[in-house]
């Protein structure tokens, strides 16, 4: 498919400097760029790339000088970062998509089966379940019984949506990663640990995007709920009858225990780890490695934490400052008492 810069600016609501005709088929990294590609310049750190760019077009904030000729065409947009994000999409939309159902993937005969799906090799599902209009299941992917998926939804190879889990439109499920596995729920006896059954399911709402080997175990009453818009990264763990508001974003390996809420439009670290029976408010970024045992400030919303115990970002950096000169501080502290002995001989 050919783009001409005219028509990029259109959809893009930018204004055109240089050829208006400029043609682009692909998209490239504006440090790889080449002709017939599509780039962008968002952080200024990769300036020094654009004068030196073989990108046929890059698009560019409204507010940017150049400091130097730009050989490329460039288009002025509100968000660079934004408006390639959308162009991509389009590009995504338009690739054909494949459909129908393989003979050798397995569906159960009471399984109801939406319009233009696409059952690979090996995909399977059970008794009961549906599969929404255009959904997409790859090799191995697995719903189990009465569970449902909706329209246009993605689930790659191997992963797996359990029984009476419901996952929403257009989400995206990643390699590996599991809907409704077991809560992690055990009674400790004289004997060892006797399970309690999980009997709740989890539901996922529109829009959601699960990264590879990522777990959100069912409730054990209830619903585990992941809602509208979230996006967790690979290995995530969310535990029984948890929640997580709409919009929220998880970098990988963040742990949520159970019967934790999490408020909207969230951001976590890389590893954050979130204590359970906990309730997250709106608004909060917490920065990697950080660790939420309690307190307020996380409850309150609208903050920025680090550390752990997770405290005020500005504080912990301060604190850390400190640390740092720790080694120092205790020699000067064993100078001084030394000459304190000496005073007082």
């Amino acid at each position: 498919m050919v783009f001409t810069a005219e028509q990029i600016a259109g959809f893009t609501g930018g204004t055109v400097e240089g050829d208006k005709n400029a043609q682009v088929t692909t998209f490239a990294k504006i440090e790889e760029g080449k002709p017939g590609a599509l780039s962008f310049l968002a952080n200024l750190q990769y300036e020094s790339y654009l004068y030196e760019t073989h990108s046929s077009i890059v698009l560019v904030n409204k507010d940017f000088t150049p400091k130097r000729p730009v050989s490329a065409t460039l288009i002025r947009v509100d968000n660079a970062y934004e408006s390639i994000a959308k162009l991509m999409q389009l590009y995504q939309s338009m690739q054909q998509k494949r459909t129908g159902i393989d003979p050798l993937a397995y569906v159960a005969p009471t399984a109801k089966i939406g319009k233009d799906v696409f059952l690979a090799p090996f995909s399977a599902v059970g008794d009961g379940a549906e599969i929404g209009d255009g959904a997409q299941l790859h090799p191995h992917a697995t719903v189990g019984a009465r569970a449902k998926v909706g329209q246009n939804t993605i689930m790659y190879s191997n992963s797996v949506v359990y029984h009476d889990c419901v996952v929403g439109n257009h989400c995206i499920l990643h390699a590996g990663s599991v809907v409704g596995a077991d809560g992690f729920g055990f009674a400790p006896t004289a004997q060892g640990y006797e399970k309690i059954p999980q009997l709740g399911n989890v539901v996922i709402e529109d829009n959601v995007e699960i990264g590879a080997n990522t777990c959100v175990d069912r409730s054990t009453m209830g619903s585990t709920r992941v809602k509208k818009g979230v996006k967790l990264d690979n290995l995530v763990q969310i535990a029984h009858n948890c929640e997580v508001g709409q919009h929220t974003v998880m970098s990988a390996q963040v742990g949520v225990a159970g019967s934790t809420k999490i408020g909207e439009w969230c951001v976590f670290g890389g590893q954050v780890g979130i204590t359970g029976h906990y309730q997250v408010g709106d608004h909060v970024q917490v920065g990697a490695q950080s660790g939420i045992a309690g307190g307020n400030l996380a409850r309150k919303g609208h903050c920025t934490l680090m550390g752990s115990p997770a405290i005020d970002a500005k504080k912990w950096q301060r604190n850390i400052a400190v640390v740092n000169n720790l080694a120092a501080l205790q020699q000067e502290i064993t100078e001084l008492k030394k000459q304190i002995a000496e005073l007082k001989k």
